[in-house]
């Protein structure tokens, strides 16, 4: 109690009387008082824009004092851009009415900023100011940012120095800003988030590039994947790693070996003067598979394996990460026929092959899978045996025969004299076609060339034994023209078989050239069956007749001619052997000769 009488000291003069009455005070002192209340007070006006101090906030409201009689209230909405807010900081503020119906100062911070906002925008712009904005929402390209209340536009490219795969987590976030760009007349404004992280990365690329070295080992992460490589980020520096250098094995998206975002250890291989072009490797840092191959792999093992690429000649296989061989497309089969490796596997195939050749310091290696198969032309005596008959299928045709296969590896030529006994084949496309089957005799083994001599009319008796007791000579036979020739014409007789007239004997009785189509008697002049010829005439019907007719005996004058012939054809011989002291004598005896042919 002692303390308090310390410190408080009576008023001496204090009237009580006054007090008691209500008139404690008096009007020159109340006037004084309250003058100088009043001027402890800020003086607002509505509209006006003034500094207020965070007094308390909570999830709905912010109180704001201003210096007035009473506090302020502005929505929490208003400072979205702002999550930093606190009690003490100074904040903007409108004053839209001094009291409301509840005596209320009522502000705003939102038209407080727009207020002023095109005014810190510029100013921002010329000052190069960090300024902080909310992040509102997508937009075509970018995203819409509240800057001062100004809808600003935040391009994609200018979020970050490296792509942005999600922007939509971005949405909601306050986020320090420059002002790059501002339109005036359509009142734009644009900003960038990566201006202001550029500049330190430069400053961390140059000491990046500055101690590059060919062989250094980096650490970095995958930025950017194409279908040619991968580009690393190396903490501001980029570089590229083709997909050749992704790793020893085939590789046929970059998306097969990396992901975006891994971090991962490269080497740089090479790089440019200026250093811009950084050429790095991730299969260098592994050893070669072939020093890794098994050393006891030799020629002549079986190996298992997967094709990775195709081509016409051949397939190439890995059998182990890194180790190729190719299988050449004539390893595949047996067949002499070269056909396209798509033939026989594709992309992806596993395969069991053997080693056929091995260069381990070429790193090369060929394959073969028909090794896996006995070769067919080891017993081609005992199964394919002269006489022989099988069924083959028409591979190929040329002019002179039908190439054919028995089986894999078993060719054979069909001569186009071998097709048929009777028939004139001109091509062997009139007789048969590619892919059909067609069954055929074995006349003969070329082992050391690998064909064989095949023949199908052998499969049938020769028709031209019978032939020769039909069309004798003299013999008359219907036949049709079926084509006509320079020399002559075809004609076509019973039992299928062809013959051939020549024009002179193509002669009608009228006078008149028989013509394509036409049918008529034709008698047979000759019959060959070694050469499979018929030489037919029209003509000598009727001229045979003529002579019959006439008394003369046409088979004995044919004979006379021809015994005269061949007289004459023995002098002329006998004058070839005679000198010129001879010549009397062999007028005389040819004069003899004729003589004895006239009586």
């Amino acid at each position: 109690m002692s303390d308090l009488t310390n410190k408080v000291a009576p008023v001496n003069d204090f009237d009580w009387d006054a007090y008691e009455n209500g008139d404690a005070l008096s009007s020159v002192s109340k006037e004084e008082l309250e003058k100088k209340y009043d001027q402890t007070l800020n003086v607002v006006k509505d509209k006006d824009v003034v500094i207020g101090k965070v007094i308390s906030m909570n999830k709905r409201e912010v109180v704001v004092n201003v210096g007035y009689k009473s506090d302020g209230i502005v929505s929490m909405n208003e400072f979205r851009y702002n999550p930093d807010l606190k009690v003490g900081d100074e904040v903007e503020v409108y004053i839209e009415s001094q009291e409301d119906k509840k005596g209320q100062l009522i502000l705003s911070h939102k038209k407080a900023r727009a207020a002023r906002s095109w005014d810190r925008v510029n100013s921002a712009l010329e000052n190069n100011e960090i300024i902080k904005g909310y992040i509102k929402c997508r937009t075509k390209g970018g995203m819409i940012v509240d800057v001062f209340g100004i809808e600003a536009f935040l391009p994609g490219s200018q979020i970050d120095v490296k792509p942005i795969r999600d922007y939509d987590v971005f949405v909601g976030k306050t986020m320090e800003f420059k002002v790059v760009k501002i339109n005036h007349e359509f009142k734009n404004v644009v900003v960038s988030h990566k201006a202001l992280i550029e500049a330190e990365l430069e400053q961390q690329k140059k000491e990046i590039i500055s101690k590059l070295e060919k062989g250094q080992v980096l650490e970095g992460t995958v930025k950017n994947i194409t279908s040619y490589g991968v580009f690393i980020d190396l903490g501001g520096v980029d570089g590229l790693i083709h997909i050749t250098d992704l790793s020893w094995g085939r590789v046929t998206h970059p998306e097969e070996v990396v992901s975006l975002d891994q971090k991962l250890n490269v080497v740089i291989l090479d790089f440019d003067d200026d250093k811009k072009r950084i050429a790095l490797g991730l299969k260098q840092l592994t050893p070669h598979p072939w020093d890794a191959l098994d050393s006891n792999l030799k020629v002549g093992d079986k190996v298992n394996g997967r094709v990775v690429v195709m081509a016409d000649y051949g397939a190439f296989v890995e059998i182990a990460p890194g180790v190729e061989g190719l299988i050449h497309v004539s390893e595949m089969s047996w067949s002499q026929h070269l056909r396209s490796a798509q033939d026989f596997m594709k992309v992806g195939d596993s395969v069991e092959a053997v080693i056929l050749t091995l260069d381990r310091e070429e790193r090369k290696m060929s394959l073969g899978i028909k090794q896996l198969k006995p070769d067919p032309w080891d017993n081609i005596e005992t199964k394919y045996a002269v006489g022989s008959k099988h069924t083959a299928k028409v591979r190929n045709f040329t002019n002179f025969g039908v190439f054919v296969e028995i089986e894999e590896g078993v060719d054979g030529l069909i001569h186009i004299s071998d097709l048929s006994w009777t028939k004139k084949i001109k091509h062997p496309s009139e007789f048969t076609q590619i892919g059909a089957d067609i069954e055929v005799q074995v006349l003969e083994i070329d082992k050391e060339n690998r064909r064989l001599s095949l023949g199908h009319k052998q499969l049938e008796e020769n028709p031209w034994d019978v032939f020769e007791t039909i069309f004798t000579v003299d013999s008359i036979h219907e036949g049709t023209i079926v084509e006509m020739l320079d020399k002559g014409a075809v004609i076509a007789l019973p039992y299928g078989v062809e013959g051939f007239a020549t024009p002179k004997h193509l002669v009608k009785e009228d006078g008149s050239q028989a013509k394509v189509d036409e049918k008529l008697n034709f008698k047979v002049i000759e019959f060959n069956k070694d050469a499979k010829r018929i030489i037919l005439s029209h003509s000598r019907i009727f001229e045979d007749s003529q002579k019959a007719a006439n008394g003369e005996d046409p088979e004995k004058k044919d004979f006379k001619k021809k015994k005269s012939s061949k007289k004459v054809e023995s002098l002329n011989s006998g004058i070839e052997r005679t000198t010129l002291g001879d010549i009397e004598e062999l007028a005389a005896l040819k004069d003899q000769m004729e003589a004895k042919d006239a009586k």
